[in-house]
């Protein structure tokens, strides 16, 4: 399992990924699931993925082949005219690569499905977000839906409804973030540090910030320690049950 969020600002894009795999407790491990592809001053793109690792690392490595000659491998995520192409070219090639995994033809929810998360921008439009489904289909954010997540959600998704604004700082956002992913990593043994981290400016066509944050990062610490005594302080404050 893994974790990865990504969230629309007003002022641009932030990402957030785990590094673990695991295929049963006594098998786990460390993958990067956040790629970035980009062309300065014309694009930026970033995917994160989760799901059956062989099929995640079979479409980034097809994408990646793609952009590095272009003109010899045909369709290039760094020729798409829009991100909405975008997202339709990795969708179809999600949806390729898990019926290829099977010769059976296994449906795209079985042992080979994926899920991908992709954002970022192309020239002539704004920064976009999308959510793109192991059959190809994908959603995209909006004000109504401005984040997405994808993996074990369950346990980091409170916090993200209860305190995300799309107004955010990108400092703000990262903190609501490690948060998140602090409870999630608290919760489940699928999810683990380190954590790569990716911020995009909307109009800057370059990449943002690129940090890892590792199990001894200060602030992570403070962040982790800080909203445990939180928590405990908000729960002691509330009003005991009486019979």
């Amino acid at each position: 399992m893994t974790y990865c969020v990504g969230l629309r600002l007003e002022k641009g894009l932030v990402f957030m990924s785990d590094t673990r795999t695991n295929s049963g407790v006594d098998n786990i491990s460390q993958f990067k699931k956040l790629f970035t592809w980009s062309k300065p001053g014309e694009r930026v793109i970033t995917m994160m993925t989760a799901g059956n690792l062989a099929t995640t690392q079979t479409v980034v490595s097809m994408l990646d082949e793609r952009a590095k000659a272009p003109e010899d491998r045909s369709p290039s995520i760094l020729d798409a005219p829009s991100m909405f192409d975008v997202a339709r070219q990795v969708g179809e090639l999600l949806r390729d690569v898990i019926r290829t995994a099977s010769p059976t033809g296994e449906r795209a929810d079985s042992t080979f499905d994926a899920t991908i998360m992709l954002g970022g921008q192309i020239r002539g439009g704004g920064a976009r977000l999308f959510l793109i489904y192991p059959e190809g289909n994908f959603l995209e954010a909006s004000k109504d839906t401005p984040f997405f997540q994808i993996g074990e959600t369950k346990y980091g998704r409170p916090i993200i409804l209860r305190a995300f604004e799309p107004t955010m700082t990108d400092e703000q956002a990262i903190k609501l973030l490690l948060v998140s992913f602090d409870s999630t990593i608290k919760a489940n043994l699928s999810v683990g540090l380190p954590l790569d981290l990716m911020t995009y400016k909307e109009d800057s066509f370059e990449v943002g910030h690129e940090h890892r944050i590792t199990a001894d990062d200060p602030y992570y610490l403070a962040i982790s320690q800080g909203w445990g005594d939180a928590l405990k302080d908000a729960f002691n404050a509330l009003p005991d049950f009486h019979f």
